[in-house]
């Protein structure tokens, strides 16, 4: 059995007017750390856009939590195209974070999401410590239902040191330090680029994240064959979808077994709810669905409802008694 993990409390779960926090007999809520979510499902940063998008699809109220894509504190155009690239299982990225700011984000694209109903957590990003600081401390003025700010750390440092922020543990914990500001619990993103994933999680959970979210995507470079030069404009790109999911179960089985007090997020390859459980039986206590938006933007709830089934299935009637099978 594995170490006991804080990753939910039935008395704590959260219940949304839209959508009851049971599925098919099995009860789905679950915290993660002092978030309590209706279900374990979200939607991960750069997949579901800023707002209200998928509203079309589906009730947004209906999953645990609807993940923004990384907003900086300023206005910002991102990479030159092309940005996308499929690969087999998944696909290549170099979008490069183009977003509007979080005022703008604030002012123009929250209200409608909030109008959904959902839960909204808003992932941040900088190019340096004070950008992180900036764009936190903007968030201190948005609503409640902003539950936690996702501090994107997979971004290069510009003010003279030269790493990844999410590669160095004394500078992943500076940024998670400044931004205290947002107000609100803060989940560190983290990358699996790295053999110091470990470090860094205990960094950032010492520098005050209450959470953890395992993994970003993996650095990769395709070719274009017509071309013979790098199909993406800026030259590589991250890597996400199906194919990184063992990597994303394995770093999540790692940081958990390691810091079994650090709450964390699964992300990573989830496109069927047997993908999402790996990730809770490796020690998540919730999981994020990405690339498989693009195919399917009914993916969350698909997941969510597999879910329940393969619990319902195997006799376990709440998500959080996962640990008693492990």
């Amino acid at each position: 059995m594995s170490p006991t993990r804080p990753r939910s409390g039935h008395e704590n779960g959260a219940q949304s007017s839209h959508f009851p926090d049971q599925k098919g007999g099995v009860d789905l809520r679950v915290t993660v750390g002092s978030v309590r979510l209706a279900n374990p499902v979200m939607t991960a940063s750069g997949t579901a856009g800023y707002g209200n998008e998928f509203a079309g699809f589906f009730d947004l109220a209906s999953i645990g939590a609807v993940v923004t894509k990384s907003i900086a504190a300023y206005e910002w155009s991102g990479n030159p195209a092309p940005r996308v690239h499929p690969t087999p299982q998944g696909m290549l990225n170099a979008v490069g974070l183009q977003g509007p700011g979080v005022e703008h984000w604030l002012d123009h694209e929250l209200p409608a999401l909030l109008a959904t109903g959902a839960t909204v957590v808003c992932s941040i990003w900088g190019r340096s410590v004070d950008d992180y600081r900036r764009a936190a401390d903007l968030l201190a003025a948005a609503p409640p239902e902003v539950v936690a700010v996702e501090v994107n750390l997979s971004c290069p440092n510009l003010e003279g040191r030269g790493s990844i922020f999410a590669h160095d543990p004394t500078l992943s914990a500076e940024v998670v330090a400044a931004t205290a500001g947002c107000g609100r619990p803060r989940w560190a993103k983290l990358s699996a680029n790295t053999d110091r994933i470990v470090e860094v999680a205990a960094s950032v959970s010492d520098a005050g994240a209450e959470a953890v979210t395992l993994i970003n995507t993996l650095l990769g470079l395709v070719y274009d064959r017509s071309t013979w030069r790098p199909a993406l404009g800026n030259g590589g790109g991250g890597l996400s979808g199906r194919a990184i999911h063992p990597i994303a179960v394995r770093a999540v089985h790692d940081v958990h077994h390691a810091l079994p007090d650090l709450p964390i997020v699964g992300v990573g390859g989830v496109a069927t709810g047997w993908d999402a459980i790996e990730l809770l039986l490796a020690g998540a206590s919730a999981v994020q669905v990405g690339t498989a938006n693009f195919a399917d933007p009914r993916t969350c709830p698909r997941v969510r409802d597999d879910i329940a089934a393969i619990l319902g299935d195997r006799g376990i009637h709440r998500v959080i008694d996962l640990d008693a099978v492990v």
